[in-house]
């Protein structure tokens, strides 16, 4: 169960979302008796590193002496999840800015949440009301509810 209990109120936005998948949710009931109803769902695939990226680590010389020392490799499955949450960012704030919602309640864990504030627009902090660093997403919509006004 969360924390605190989140009031929900009419026609605010809760968005529960990770890097491969977003569920839209909005209150069609009261602060009361929230009912979210899903808007939207995105989902994307995400395959792990190992199928995104085949070659190996690359090599570098240092240049003074026999020292050679391997580069890490680039993380594509990190890559594709942070481009996935940039796309919500992008999708939220043409909302905000089009003066589509109240307010929004955003539910995702703790490392999504950091992606996801480094692309906060001047809209979307004035239409984001709460933060909450939880992993709801894969929870049916009528969970996700119990969990919040818990």
């Amino acid at each position: 169960m969360s924390a605190k209990p989140v009031k929900i109120e009419q026609d605010e936005w809760v968005i529960v979302c990770d890097g491969a998948k977003a569920l839209f949710l909005q209150n069609a009931g009261d602060s009361k008796f929230p009912n979210l109803q899903t808007r939207e769902v995105m989902e994307q695939e995400v395959p792990p590193t190992s199928e995104l990226g085949t070659d190996k680590p690359g090599r570098s010389h240092s240049s003074v002496g026999p020292g050679r020392s391997s580069v890490q490799q680039t993380d594509f499955h990190t890559q594709q999840e942070e481009e996935f949450l940039r796309s919500i960012m992008a999708k939220l704030d043409a909302a905000a800015q089009a003066g589509q919602m109240k307010a929004i309640i955003l539910v995702a864990p703790p490392r999504a949440l950091g992606v996801l504030r480094q692309h906060y627009t001047h809209a979307l902090k004035q239409a984001i009301r709460e933060e909450i660093q939880k992993d709801y997403v894969k929870m049916p919509v009528y969970e996700i509810e119990k969990h919040l006004a818990a």
